[in-house]
């Protein structure tokens, strides 16, 4: 006999609301009274009344049930993420109930077992990864090396000088999905720690831990060959050259430091305030970006920054947008966790994302701003915020497909192993660029020039090969990576932490404004040092 059709809203792996079609539930009578004895007066009579009076165990048809309090939800409508179109039956789990966040209706008799582990949405991770690798895979794009027609050794931004370069990046620049991830990671993150008594100071500590310790190898490397080089007497503009492109991703740690460090607290103002925290973050980017163009270009006639030395320029100016932009993608993610964007119907977040894009050529059209988003970067301006909000909603709007990529275990593996050493891949992928093309230079084979189809057809395979290099040193350097969950503080709380916070991030901010150079490697390295033995970080063993 065919079993009742009924709708179903009940929760995902992640915790988010979701609903299937035609969902009928197999029950043992003392599952049921079980569950009985948890939902409360409000919802029990509803189910009681479809339980067959005469069966042990039967099947009941549900109603609208939201499983995170038990109460009916009548009004819910379907939401994309985990959209099941189909019936499916299924059974009433036998582990203990969760009046609070049920999940006992979250698998079919015919599903095979997951593999995904519950309360993590692993789309999230494959975002993450997916946006290291394509950083990646543009890095080996703009690192053009080649020999001129005299012998002489010739390096150019290869990609730049394409004619669909600036299209591109309009779809390519993935750095606000990563703080939208982050942003979503944090609200996650912070509410465990809550539950679990852990202080904001314990909170920042480990997210300053997980940046600094990584990044502490890389800024010996960094020390030692650019002092290596001035003492070998190499040509300076040469090292430039290689030193500030080598150096060009390190923004992201002083970045992702500033708005992790503020996450506690930015969450506060999102639980009190919501939109209108977006609402002044964006008010705020714009404003700067005014007072950086019109102001200090036009009217005061600074010019931005020389490609070395230092000084005064427009770039120093836009720097507070390093907090009001990637704070407004962090509060994107926040939005993204309270499931804001799931529930959007498909064609509201297509929507969403036309408006996104529009804007953006408003900006870029009526604002000045560079038709390049890799031009909006560093300073970020106010494009990136909207990107946030096109990326997330893209995102959500790709979920299902990629939910459904992340079942296939090859793709979990890959996902887990390049995941559990993401920073090693993030900061190590130029300089071990740098080193295959060194090698390159010193076989004696021909190079195919830059920008020919023989170099384009060599860019993925040496992709594979920077991979490829970037994980066998992983296999030493992960243990930087790895960080407890809990650090035990050297200083009482206070003071210890942002002094720490603003040791770590202010040698980044000018090598991101100046450039890499010897004086700002070990500057840099000194305050991840002294970063990691304020917060007694550094007593963690590796």
């Amino acid at each position: 006999m065919a079993l009742p059709s009924a709708r179903f809203r009940g929760t995902d792996a992640a915790g988010r609301e979701e609903e299937t079609n035609a969902l009928t539930v197999q029950v043992s009578a003392s599952a049921y009274e079980q569950a009985m004895s948890h939902l409360g007066s409000a919802s029990a009579p509803l189910i009681r009344k479809e339980l067959p009076a005469s069966a042990s165990a039967g099947h009941i048809r549900l109603p609208y049930l939201c499983y995170r309090c038990g109460r009916p939800d009548p009004s819910g409508r379907p939401s994309v993420w985990g959209l099941r179109r189909t019936p499916k039956t299924a059974l009433f789990a036998s582990r203990p109930f969760d009046p609070h966040h049920s999940r006992l209706m979250t698998r079919s008799v015919d599903e095979a077992p997951r593999t995904i582990p519950a309360g993590r949405d692993l789309t999230l991770d494959l975002a993450r990864v997916f946006c290291v690798l394509l950083v990646v895979f543009v890095h080996i794009l703009f690192t053009g090396v080649g020999r001129g027609e005299n012998g002489s050794l010739v390096i150019e931004r290869t990609v730049e000088s394409q004619p669909w370069f600036n299209a591109a990046t309009w779809v390519a620049n993935v750095m606000p999905l990563f703080f939208v991830v982050g942003g979503y990671a944090a609200r996650a993150g912070w509410r465990t720690a809550v539950a679990k008594g852990i202080s904001a100071d314990d909170f920042i500590r480990v997210r300053l831990a997980r940046l600094a310790r990584p990044a502490v190898p890389v800024f010996i490397f960094f020390t030692l060959a650019l002092g290596a080089t001035r003492m070998l007497g190499i040509a300076p503009e040469l090292v430039d050259a290689i030193a500030i492109g080598v150096g060009s991703p390190l923004w992201f740690l002083a970045a992702y430091m500033i708005v992790q460090a503020l996450a506690p607290a930015m969450m506060r103002w999102h639980e009190r305030h919501g939109g209108w925290v977006l609402l002044f973050l964006l008010g705020a980017a714009l404003a700067v970006d005014a007072f950086r163009y019109v102001f200090v270009g036009g009217v005061l006639g600074i010019d931005p920054l020389p490609p070395t030395g230092y000084g005064i320029g427009q770039e120093v100016f836009g720097i507070p947008n390093v907090l009001f932009v990637w704070l407004f993608a962090m509060q994107v993610g926040f939005f993204l966790y309270d499931g804001w964007f799931a529930r959007l119907r498909w064609w509201q977040l297509v929507l969403l994302i036309g408006v996104g894009y529009a804007a953006q050529w408003g900006l870029v059209s009526l604002g000045g701003y560079s038709v390049s988003m890799l031009g909006n970067q560093w300073p970020p301006t106010a494009t990136m915020a909207v990107f946030a909000m096109v990326q997330a909603a893209a995102l959500t709007l790709l979920h299902a497909p990629l939910t459904a990529l992340m079942r296939v275990r090859v793709v979990q593996g890959a996902v887990f192993l390049i995941g559990s050493r993401l920073m090693t891949v993030y900061l190590w992928h130029l300089p071990m660029i740098m080193v295959l093309i060194g090698i390159e230079l010193l076989l004696p084979l021909p190079l195919p020039e830059p920008g020919s189809p023989e170099w384009w057809w060599t860019r993925v395979p040496f992709l594979v090969a920077v991979l490829g290099a970037v994980l066998l040193l992983s296999l030493w350097l992960v243990r930087f990576e790895r960080v407890p969950p809990v650090i035990t503080p050297r200083f009482p709380a206070g003071w210890a932490t942002p002094l720490a916070v603003i040791v770590f991030v202010l040698p980044i901010l000018a090598i991101t404004a100046y450039g890499l150079d010897f004086p700002l490697a070990a500057l840099a390295l000194g305050g991840c040092a002294t970063s990691l033995w304020l917060t007694g970080s550094a007593r963690t063993a590796v």
